[in-house]
Formats: C-alpha cells, structure tokens, sequence
C-alpha cells in the first residue's frame, strides 16, 4: 500500500470524532464595551444614586475650621519693662538668665504640654457650651477635653529640605473647631493662657533669684559681723593686758617721744605708754557699732538694704511676636460638597460596570455547550 492511501484513510477515520470547543483567553474590549453600552441606563442611575447619597454625606459631616497663627521670639521693645527690672538687678549683682529666645522656648513648650491643654480645656467657656450637661468628674467630660486638646496643633517652620535656612525661629500654632469664630476664639484665649503662664513663672523665677541673693548677703553680712566683733573683743582685751604691762613697767608716756628704745612684745604691745593704751581702750569700747570704722561692712551693708528694698512687681512683657493673629478661617477643612459627590458618582459608577461584567459572566458561563453536529456544519 502507497503512502497516499494510507494518509486517506486516517482523515476518513478522523471525521467521526467530534471536535471541541476553541478556547481563547483573550478578552474581547469589543464585547465588553457593547455589554456597557447596552446597560448605560442601569450605570446612570447607580452612578446618579451614589452622587445623590455622597452629597447628602457632604450635608451630614461635621464642619471643621482651623484657625492659624504665627509666631517668632519677642523683640526688644516687647520687652523694655523685663529690661528696666533686668538692668536694676545687674546694678546689684544679680544676674538673671533671661533671654527672648530661652522664654520663646518656654512657651512652646508650655504650649505643647498636653496636661496644660487638658486644664485649660476643664475650665473654658467653649467647652461648657458645648457639654452644658456633662458633670466635671465624669468619664464623659474627661473624653471631652481630651477630644479638644488633640484638635490643637504646633509646628516648626523651619523645613529641613530646604536649601536656604529662614534668619528667623517661626512656629505655626492652630485649632480646629465646628465654627470660624469658635476656632479662632479658643486658639486665641489658649495663646493667651499660656502667655501669662509663662510671664508668670518668668517673674516668679527672677523673685526667686533675688530673695536668693538678698538672704544670701544677708547671711555672709551677719558672719561678718559676728566675726569682726569677735576680732574687737580681742582686740579689747589685749589692750587691757597692755595697759597693765605698761603700768607695771611704768611706761606713761609713748616711748618713742622721749628717744627710749623698748624692746616691745609682739603679744601686748606697750609703744603707746600706759596713757596711750588707756585712750585707745577708751575709743575702742566706745564704738557702738563694729561697721563705724569698717568702710567694706558699711558698704555690704548698704548693698543689703537696697537688695531688700528692691520689689519685683508684675511684669507686662510678651513672651513672643505675631507674625499673624489668630486667623479667621475663610474655608473649611478637606474637600468641598463638589469633589465628594463626583468622587461618589464615580465610584458608583464604577461598581455599577463591574455588576453588569459580572452579570454578562455568569449568563455566559450559563449557556449550554454547543452539539458537534453544529461545530461540524459551521465549518
């Protein structure tokens, strides 16, 4: 038998077996855009039912306003009563370590202080008026400021990815609330809080230096004191037993006016004669006060009473310098009614072609399978 007949009859006996199904993995954009096209109706009013319910979400958020403000260190003429106060203490040998930039410092961190947010919060107006019927000591009053004082804000304007370094210390101070004017309201009277705190802890601090020192002269003067008087007592008694070895020796008169050379005695010393010693006793226990022939106890002791007169009375001063007041908020916070009702039709769009997709699918998947005999035909 040739090759050729037998190829023949293997296509023959290949013709009673049926053929399969072509599977093909591609996706057919064709089939699928005409499946949306179809249903266009169905996805306009999923996607206009999700816009309808994102606007009505944008009506039921809450609002959110923050009020902002800047702020640098205090300049010298916000400070000229700290440095009158300042300049009468260096007179007297006080030196307070006060600098805008240290009390600039101070007050960021006061500010910043989540236990000062939270007293301040307890006892403000905004917070009354807005949990009238909360009890001070309860659970609920406690979430309260808690939720308040996470909603203030602080930050550093010196970015470090930027090239060029700002000549001037800046910090942003903000608060978000339900209103501009509430915002704004409680950002300004929390700056204010926390300036008089720091004002007040500033002046307390120099007080406290100078009532150091004062009692520190003070106490130095008095062991002075008590250490001249001690030396005079002495000195006293010395020329007692002067005066008595010079009586004894019957020395009168100083022995240098009559050209006697005397051998004196470094422990009483008896160069004056006994009516010079007597004299010099007599001025000796007739001064009253041991500072009446001390020039450097009489000038301590003046340095004390101007210590003590000195009062450091409250100090109107600013612990820093607007760059821009408390704002008031002119927009809202996130986005705008617009963007989120077309975000939402968009998204209901998008869920809208993926159940019509998955509809086509599953119908398709569905169908029954198509007989050989018609494979065979159609081809």
């Amino acid at each position: 038998m040739s090759t050729l007949d037998i190829k023949q009859d293997n296509e023959v006996q290949l013709r009673h077996y049926p053929v399969g199904h072509h599977h093909n993995n591609e996706i057919d954009l064709i089939t699928l855009l005409n499946v949306l096209w179809t249903a266009k109706k169905h996805i306009v009013a999923i996607a206009a039912v999700f816009a309808l319910i994102g606007l009505l979400i944008s009506f039921v958020l809450p609002q959110k306003w923050t009020s902002e403000a800047i702020i640098t260190p205090a300049e010298q003429t916000q400070w000229r009563s700290l440095q009158q106060t300042l300049m009468e203490l260096q007179v007297l040998d006080i030196e307070v370590p006060v600098t805008p930039t240290d009390v600039f410092g101070q007050f960021i961190k006061e500010f910043s202080s989540r236990s000062l947010q939270e007293e301040y919060f307890r006892s403000s107006p905004y917070l009354k008026s807005q949990y009238p019927d909360l009890d001070a000591d309860s659970l609920e009053f406690q979430r309260a400021v808690v939720r308040l004082a996470e909603k203030v804000n602080i930050i550093d304007n010196a970015s470090p990815k930027s090239p060029i370094e700002a000549p001037f210390t800046s910090w942003t101070l903000g608060f978000s609330a339900s209103t501009p004017d509430d915002a704004r309201e409680v950002l300004e009277g929390y700056i204010d809080y926390v300036a008089a705190k720091v004002v007040n802890e500033t002046t307390d601090n120099i007080r406290s230096t100078l009532a150091l020192k004062t009692r520190f002269e003070q106490e130095k003067l008095n062991l002075d004191r008590v250490r001249l008087t001690n030396q005079r007592d002495i000195k006293i008694q010395r020329l007692n037993y002067s005066l008595e070895v010079a009586n004894a020796a019957g020395i009168k008169k100083p022995v240098y006016s009559n050209g006697q050379v005397v051998n004196d005695d470094p422990d009483f010393s008896i160069t004056l004669g006994a009516d010079g010693i007597q004299e010099k006793l007599r001025i000796e226990k007739s001064l009253k006060d041991i500072a009446d022939l001390n020039a450097d106890l009489r000038n301590r002791e003046y340095h004390v009473e101007q210590l003590q007169k000195l009062n450091v009375k409250d100090i109107a001063f600013s612990p820093f310098k607007y760059q821009l007041s408390p704002s008031l908020p002119m927009k809202k916070d996130g986005q705008g009614k617009g963007i989120i009702t077309v975000l939402m039709g968009l998204v209901g769009g998008i869920i809208a072609c993926g159940i019509v997709l998955l509809r086509n699918a599953m119908l398709a998947r569905n169908l029954p399978p198509v007989p050989a005999e018609m494979v065979l035909e159609s081809a």
